[in-house]
């Protein structure tokens, strides 16, 4: 056997040893990624409940739920978490999000801003189950577990 063919083999296994290793990173990285994941929805379920609505074209809204996410956005826009088709809501109208073991509330620069127990907020606010957030003509109860 020659010296080129015993270069290529280590070469090869080599490059198969390094692919080894960076799958098995990846895997376990993607393992963490999902446990943790999974606690920390577990940790804070809660839903958004549309309790009341002005104007007919919305009355099909009335009692309808979301499940909370980590990030949890309202707005016109079809990239929204919760899609609210009221034209007195903007695209990207106000968001929802887990900080720091809390809910926060967040204007997204919204025209008609964005209420919390009918006053408005001009920056992020702490919000707790129970709270009303008003979204254009909707307003949204917070149920956490």
């Amino acid at each position: 056997m020659s010296v080129e063919w015993v270069l290529l083999a280590l070469r090869i296994g080599s490059a198969g040893a390094l692919l080894a290793f960076l799958g098995a990173l990846f895997w376990l990285l993607w393992r963490d990624f999902r446990a943790v994941t999974r606690a920390n929805v577990a940790e804070r379920r809660g839903r958004l409940v549309v309790v009341a609505v002005e104007g007919d074209e919305l009355a099909a809204l009335r009692g309808a739920s979301w499940p909370l996410l980590p990030l949890t956005t309202l707005g016109r826009a079809p990239t929204n978490t919760i899609v609210l088709e009221d034209a007195f809501c903007s695209l990207e109208h106000a968001q929802i999000v887990w900080r720091g073991g809390q809910w926060w509330l967040e204007d997204r620069r919204s025209s008609n801003g964005t209420r919390l127990n009918d006053e408005p907020i001009r920056e992020p606010v702490v919000v707790s189950s129970g709270d009303v957030i008003g979204v254009g003509r909707v307003q949204l109860r917070i149920e956490l577990d």
